[in-house]
């Protein structure tokens, strides 16, 4: 009845404690949590996952340590894939572009490979991060043959888009550059924030190895140490340094790199050029259709400078405004003419031309150019559904009546075509009979520049990327450049020159601002209503400022990174002195009652907080012991869970003096050379210790032995008679004391 009493008292107890615990931390725990990770990583689901002790360096298989660089790489190469596509989100329509031309079919691909790219890095990443944790954790490494074959798969995707990139793409990586240009002091100073994070795992595992070396150094013998076991201490050593000096040297390396860095957006306030002016690049193709009338329209709105086109001529000679060389893209030329959308805009005559409808496909979702568009108005909309191909002397007028520039690629005509080696004049005479100021116009073509100057000698010559000498000689004071030649130099030697410069094709806010800060006079742009709202330049920062900044980092970088060390050190150490006062404890506990003829052991004998094993055979020892009662040794042989007690058992309260037996009927018990003690696993050198302190030695041939009843706690009830010892009872109660915890009980040997 007291047995039921307190097991439901215990499952009170539980209920109460599970009742005060929040939900979360029965779902959410530590187990959970090795669980998830190692089922993510290794598909291994299992409701319990065993810590295992860290056996070494690195707790995996050589197979593992040898697919683990590829995983790095893959992550690395993802990541940078990503970033580079992300960079150039300026070219994004470009792309879709091009892709167009070849497919027919317009979509935002670049931003499907920039959610691909996104996905790569992502799961890449997670494996890293996930395996990272597993050794953290102490665990094996075993990635899944799914997961490999991913990995793999990753590698060869990001190889081949960086070929192509490098092969067909090359400026992309001009525009890579100049995003480190601007981004350099954010990123030194993002670096060494990781750096940080990344040197607590570090210092970790470096103390780790550093403990685990020494502990195997200290156990090594002379000669293990000079020649068998030498190896293992250099490898652990090497490991350190091929773990530790990369790191270092990275942190070295990251203090040091602003010395080498240079970013235009790092200058003092007073050289900060003026703002520069904006090139409506075909209009506004942002709010309205491009090359027509309501997309330059809303450019003058917007408060441009100059108006950026590109002009075709018709078969008729008629010269309109048009980008693309055919009419599929910007005109409803496949209803119209399904069997000609392939033609070239400039083999139709202007009588058709004119017919065509030019701003409905800006209004449909699936056609519309950029991602990043806001929603029209009805009124806009319905002034877009109504949008025609508009001449080149339509937009000569709107320029000449709101006084801005006009700046145009003039396409040259295909072979068969009337016009095509007399293209330039005819378009100088369209312009000069459009009675517009001469100095508005920015000539850009380098096709019969002598005629321009000479029948129109108040144009303003533009030339592209010239040296200086040619452009001094032709007497050409402007170029029109692409924004990706700004990593050269920043194209000082032409600034020096007092050369105007105009970069194309600018859109977002970060090439604004380093088109800013490297004094470009003007930009052509399509995104002309976000980058007016600019009215400083972004990531703008004094030389002062920025080497604040550098030595505040550097400075708490490093007390952060000592503090993490020292820290881990610190814990590291500490542990080893709680080691060790265990183990000089647990030596210090020795039987008493040792005679001079027994060795001394060098084993613990301090019994184990819960022995669980079946019982000691003694056969050996006593073999005159019948087994009915070796096989069924009784009641009194028990388990017991014994309480946390002090190194010095303490004796039990006796409250009845104990039956000494007779002399004869006590079996001698000599201690022999056959049962020393030798060094065997713990669970055995705490029976065989238990057994010493229970069968002392004694002199020769006259061993007494006082042996005491001790009931079960449970089922020893009150009136129960004492049993008195015999020579039978007595080696019972010896084959069942080995089960009970020493400290709460004392057997001494007396002599006679």
């Amino acid at each position: 009845m007291f047995k039921k009493v307190n097991r439901s008292q215990a499952k009170r107890q539980k209920r109460r404690q599970k009742k005060r615990v929040p939900w979360i931390v029965h779902i959410f725990n530590h187990q959970c949590f090795v669980t998830y990770i190692t089922g993510l990583y290794s598909c291994h689901w299992k409701t319990k996952q065993e810590r295992k002790p860290r056996c070494g360096p690195c707790c995996c298989s050589w197979r593992e340590q040898l697919f683990y660089p590829f995983l790095v790489i893959s992550s690395c190469l993802s990541v940078v894939l990503l970033f580079v596509w992300i960079e150039t989100s300026n070219e994004y329509f470009s792309f879709d572009w091009v892709v167009f031309l070849g497919t027919g079919f317009w979509f935002f691909w670049s931003l499907v490979l920039l959610s691909l790219f996104g996905i790569l890095a992502a799961y890449s990443s997670l494996l890293l991060v996930l395996g990272f944790l597993l050794i953290w954790e102490g665990n094996e490494l075993q990635l899944h043959w799914s997961h490999k074959i991913l990995t793999l798969l990753v590698i060869g995707i990001c190889t081949f888009f960086m070929s192509i990139v490098s092969i067909y793409w090359k400026d992309r990586w001009l525009t890579f550059g100049l995003s480190l240009k601007i981004f350099a002091p954010f990123i030194h100073l993002s670096s060494i924030t990781v750096m940080v994070i990344l040197s607590w795992p570090m210092a970790f595992y470096l103390i780790h190895l550093e403990h685990e070396a020494r502990m195997r150094r200290h156990k090594m013998t002379w000669y293990e140490r000079r020649v068998k076991k030498f190896s293992i201490l250099t490898k652990l050593r090497a490991i350190q340094v091929a773990i530790g000096l990369p790191f270092f040297i990275i942190i070295l390396y990251l203090y040091l790199v602003p010395l080498g860095t240079y970013s235009p957006c790092i200058q003092e306030k007073d050289k900060l050029g003026p703002k520069p002016d904006f090139f409506g690049h075909r209009g506004a193709p942002m709010l309205g259709p491009e090359n027509t009338m309501m997309s330059f329209e809303k450019a003058v709105e917007n408060g441009v400078t100059g108006l950026e086109t590109d002009v075709y001529l018709s078969y008729d000679e008629v010269p309109f405004l048009m980008h693309d060389n055919d009419l599929r893209r910007t005109t409803n030329i496949k209803e119209v003419m399904p069997n000609a959308s392939l033609t070239s805009a400039a083999f139709f005559t202007w009588d058709f031309l004119s017919t065509l409808n030019a701003g409905k496909w800006f209004i449909q979702s699936q056609s519309k150019p950029f991602y990043n568009m806001k929603p029209l108005s009805e009124a806009d909309r319905e002034k877009a559904r109504h949008q025609m191909i508009p001449k080149l002397s339509d937009l000569l007028e709107l320029a000449q009546k709101e006084k801005k520039f006009v700046m145009f690629d003039l396409n040259a005509p295909l072979r068969k075509h009337p016009l095509r080696h007399r293209f330039v004049r005819r378009v100088v005479r369209v312009i000069l009979e459009s009675k517009i100021e001469q100095h508005l116009i920015y000539w850009l073509t380098g096709f019969d520049r002598q005629f321009v100057k000479l029948k129109a000698p108040g144009f303003q010559q533009v030339g592209r990327l010239y040296s200086i000498e040619r452009l001094t000689k032709e007497n050409i004071t402007k170029i029109n450049v692409d924004y990706k030649r700004l990593f050269y130099s920043g194209l000082r030697d032409y600034k020096a020159a007092n050369i105007t410069i105009n970069v194309y094709l600018v859109n977002e806010p970060w090439l604004y601002s380093l088109a800013w800060c490297s004094r470009i006079h003007s930009v052509t742009t399509d995104n002309i209503k976000l980058l007016r709202q600019i009215k400083h330049p972004y990531f703008f920062m004094t030389p002062s400022y920025y080497m604040f900044m550098w030595f505040l980092m550097d400075g708490v970088s490093t007390v952060l990174i000592v503090a993490i060390f020292y820290f881990h050190w610190w814990r590291q150490k500490k542990k080893e002195k709680a080691l060790e006062s265990s183990s000089s404890q647990d030596t210090e506990i020795l039987p008493k009652g040792k005679s001079k003829n027994q060795k001394a052991s060098n084993l613990s004998i301090e019994p184990p907080s819960r022995i669980l094993e079946s019982p000691w055979t003694l056969k050996s020892l006593y073999p005159a012991l019948p087994n009915r009662i070796k096989k069924h040794p009784g009641p009194r042989q028990f388990l017991v869970a014994p309480k946390k007690a002090d190194s010095k058992p303490e004796p039990v309260k006796e409250t009845t003096k104990p039956e000494m037996p007779a002399k004869g009927n006590i079996r001698q018990l000599i201690p022999s050379e056959a049962f020393e003690p030798i060094q065997t696993p713990t669970w055995t050198a705490t029976r065989e210790a238990t057994l010493q302190t229970v069968l002392p030695a004694s002199e020769a041939n006259e061993p007494t032995i006082s042996s005491r009843e001790v009931p079960h706690p449970e089922t020893q009830h009150k009136g129960m008679p004492i049993i008195e010892s015999s020579p039978e009872s007595s080696l019972k109660m010896i084959s069942s004391i080995s089960y009970i915890s020493l400290p709460s009980f004392r057997l001494s040997s007396e002599k006679e």
